[in-house]
């Protein structure tokens, strides 16, 4: 099974449990940045120190020491489709990226202290609180207020978990040791996420 079909099968499900009218919002938050305007292969990224879910800084010198970087910006724990989506790079993708050399880690903008959301992932979850590091790369935006009031009936209060009401458009980027990115693939409708085998193909070709 792919992503996309596990993706799909559980925006599905959710469909069955949510709430029709809150469904409905975030349903049409997915096609909301059409025509947006986000980083490309070739731009350069700005050096970051960021701290992680396990106390733990780490910073992009150090990601890109010894091989390219696979960065995984997703929109936090609360998120059922970040939380497949990470749980599959780390069965599928993970021992992979490892044998070629590469990196991977996954940044959110929740805070530390509730960034991690899955107790058994072996690779960094990283806080990017204020999302300094998804503006740069043209990947975070403001919460529309229905999405607010949607998210609020559901129990997930941004401003109490990112500190605002700002969310990141997952997105998978590679950088290399020069931290040129040369691969980008934003995703602004949240329930599709980036196939594995799509960014091992990208680190191969380097």
């Amino acid at each position: 099974m792919t992503l996309d079909h596990a993706l799909t099968g559980l925006n599905d499900h959710l469909r069955g449990v949510l709430p029709p009218e809150v469904f409905e919002v975030l349903e049409a938050d997915r096609r909301r940045a059409a025509g947006a305007e986000f980083a490309e292969a070739g731009d350069k990224i700005e050096d970051f120190e960021l701290p992680g879910a396990d106390g733990e800084p780490a910073n992009l010198g150090d990601l890109v020491a010894n091989g390219p970087a696979v960065l995984v910006f997703y929109r936090g724990q609360w998120c059922p489709y970040c939380n497949l989506t990470l749980r599959t790079y780390q069965q599928e993708l993970l021992p992979e990226l490892t044998s070629l050399g590469a990196t991977l880690a996954a940044i959110s903008p929740q805070r530390p202290d509730g960034s991690l959301p899955v107790a058994d992932l072996e690779f960094p979850v990283l806080s990017d609180v204020g999302s300094t590091v998804a503006r740069g790369l043209g990947l975070s935006y403001p919460v529309s207020g229905p999405v607010r009031d949607a998210m609020a009936t559901l129990g997930t209060d941004l401003e109490q978990v990112n500190g605002a009401w700002e969310l990141v458009h997952p997105a998978v980027v590679v950088v290399d040791r020069e931290r040129v990115l040369r691969y980008v693939d934003v995703h602004p409708d949240f329930v599709t996420r980036t196939e594995p085998a799509a960014i091992l193909e990208a680190v191969k070709s380097l």
